[in-house]
This record gives C-alpha cells, structure tokens and sequence, in this order.
C-alpha cells in the first residue's frame, strides 16, 4: 500500500509539501489509470517498488519481460482532467495507504486503490452493515427492510447499499436520519437510477457517497460487480432480504464470505421465487435475519482485527527476480482454463512471490486474465 511520508524542515513552505502531495495524488491516480493495471497488479506494484512513481517508471521493462503488448501509462492531462471534475462534483479521494480509506476494505484482496466519496466518510469508522436484494422486490420485502435500515441506525450502526431499485433503495430510505452509504457503479456525478436522483443527492449531503469510477463514467454492466465487492469490504456483514437464486445480491453475499464477513438472509416463501436465493443461503449456513437484533447478535463476535492479516495474499515482494528456468515453468502450466495462483505454485515448485512476479509481467503485456478467486488464465 501507499505510503508518503514528507520530512519538513522549519523552512520548508506549506506551498511545498502540498505540491508534493499533489504529485504523489496524479502519480497514484496515473498508475491506477493506466491500462493492464488492475487492483491486485496495483497492490504488487506498490510492494515491488514502494510508491507509484517508481513503480510507473518501471512498468515498460515489466510489460517487455512478460513478452507482449507494449506498457501504456495513462496521459497526465486525463488525470488533470479527472481531478478537475472531482473537485467541481464536490468531492475527494480516498486513497489505497492514506488516511481515512475504510479499514476493512483495504484488508480485501482487491481493494480499490483510489475511492472518490461525497459526505462523511466517518460513517465507515462505525460497525457497518452491508444490506441488498431484489430490485423488483416485493412490497412486504421493501417495508421489512425500511424497518431493519431503521433498527440498525438506533443501534449505531451504518447502513451500506447500492443505491439501486427495490431493496436498496428501502435500505437507505430507513437509514436516512442515523447514517448511511451509497455505493455506486458509475461516475459520482451520474445518478442511477434516475428516480434515485433525489435520494442519490441525499445519501450524498446526510451520509456518504462512494465511487470506484471516475467522473462521468456510465454505470456499465461490468462495473456492478466492483461495486459489490465495495459493499461487503466495507461491512462487518451483509444481510440479503429478497434475491433470487442468480442474482448480483448473492454474488455480494458470496464476496463477504470469502472476506471472513458474516452472511445473514431473510427467509422468505418457498413460493416466491425472489425469496430463493434467501433460502438457499440459510440452507447453506447464513444467519437467519428476523430483525436488527439478529444482525447486531451476529455481527458482534467479529473482531475487526481478526480480519487483517498481517501478510497479504499479493504484497509479498520477491526475494529475487524470477530467472528464465522459473518463468517458463510457471508459463508451461498457464492456459485458457483458470487454473487458482497457489496451485501453479504447487505444481511448478516456484515460490509463490516469484510466481506472482512472472503473472503481473504477463498480465503488464496483456497476455493474463484475472479471474475471481484468485485464478488465472491465458489470453489468446
């Protein structure tokens, strides 16, 4: 992770330590910015050469060795720009490392490195709870998950969504007056859906608004998954009211487990085919969730500590770069099947931080795919 410390001796200008810091923001947005650079390749990168200026600087010898397409570095000007438009939505960054990023979510595998928020970031320090479900949920559904948002925020904690349809939507509703976070898979100057401008805006000026995605960025298909994986890395736990069987709810349940966060579910008819997925995962050893008594019952056992381990899955550097006989080894095993990083390390008998050194090579010159779990493939 990130880290700038600044020395200031009794002549140093406050002007000069804010330009130091300005630097250090573009250099980490740029890295962050550039194509190929994913979290996890960010988190390697930090570890091998400590901040993000030494690390762009070295991403054209990374990309050459991994045998590929050229190392592109974003255009300065767009970071410019994308600063720029931060500060005219009214917001700031919180960044991978730095001071006031959520102490949860920087224990995640994938962390984002570089959060944009609106409103008081505080709201994360307290005991968070993560709340989801169906969009086309139904009305019981809705007011039972008002009520729950409620009963939460009288028991001091924050209620964390995502701002969409049906359950979420009722989620920050309820959690309006005691504190709650809308995490958003656009820009944080695009509202989505439009009818939850209004809240949007509100969730914004009375609690705290989070976005991965820079300014002016459409809320593709493929950004809903990042943003959920926010939702849980930022709770202790995630309650599911009303979700089918496939649906993005479970998908965020799902992240939380693999967190080591507690997964709660609602139950619900067996008739309802929105109250499945609910039912599958209590069947599969979620909490049952009857009221906000559960979810504080639930919660409370988890120590926040206990979910940081000391030494983190990408951030441990090699000790030596890998050698021709160490690559090729690792190589041989890769292919167009996922195949998970402790296993290639397994089976080829590379240590493991030479094995991620040969990977983020790979995936610098656009030869390597990451996939959820800690998996890898080939392209092409």
């Amino acid at each position: 992770m990130v880290r700038i410390s600044i020395a200031c001796s009794p002549a140093t200008s406050r002007e000069s330590v804010a330009d130091v810091r300005d630097a250090a923001l573009r250099d980490h947005l740029r890295l962050i910015r550039s194509p190929r650079i994913g979290p996890v390749a960010f988190a390697q990168l930090i570890a091998r050469f400590g901040t993000p200026a030494a690390a762009i600087e070295a991403l054209p010898a990374l990309a050459a060795r991994g045998g590929g397409k050229a190392a592109q570095i974003a255009d300065p000007r767009i970071i410019e720009r994308e600063i720029a438009a931060v500060e005219r939505a009214g917001a700031r960054y919180l960044l991978l490392g730095h001071a006031g990023y959520p102490a949860l979510l920087a224990e995640t595998d994938t962390a984002p490195p570089a959060l944009i928020v609106r409103g008081d970031s505080s709201l994360l320090e307290r005991t968070s709870v993560a709340m989801v479900g169906a969009r086309n949920a139904s009305a019981a559904a809705c007011r039972f998950a008002r009520e729950l948002a409620h009963g939460l925020g009288q028991r001091g904690a924050t209620v964390v969504s995502g701002l969409a349809r049906g359950i979420d939507t009722a989620a920050h509703q309820g959690s309006l007056a005691s504190g709650t976070v809308g995490v958003i898979a656009s820009g944080i100057d695009i509202a989505f859906p439009p009818e939850n401008r209004e809240l949007q805006e509100r969730v914004a000026s009375e609690g705290l608004l989070v976005a991965e995605q820079p300014p002016g960025t459409e809320p593709l298909a493929r950004f809903f998954p990042s943003r959920n994986r926010i939702i849980a890395g930022v709770a202790l736990g995630t309650v599911v009211v009303e979700a089918a069987p496939r649906s993005g709810s479970l998908i965020t349940a799902r992240l939380a487990g693999e967190a080591g966060r507690e997964v709660m579910a609602v139950p619900g008819s067996p008739l309802d085919p929105r109250a499945q997925g609910c039912n599958l995962l209590i069947r599969e050893g979620a909490v049952l969730i009857q009221n906000a008594d559960d979810v504080v019952e639930a919660v409370r056992p988890i120590d926040p500590r206990a979910l940081r381990s000391p030494v983190r899955p990408y951030g441990a550097p090699p000790a030596a770069d890998p050698g021709d006989a160490e690559r090729r080894a690792v190589e041989t095993l890769l292919g167009p099947v996922a195949v998970a990083v402790d296993e290639l390390a397994r089976q080829s008998g590379v240590p493991l931080p030479m094995v991620q050194a040969v990977l983020l090579d790979l995936e610098l010159a656009g030869r390597l795919e990451r996939h959820a779990g800690a998996r890898v493939s080939l392209i092409g």
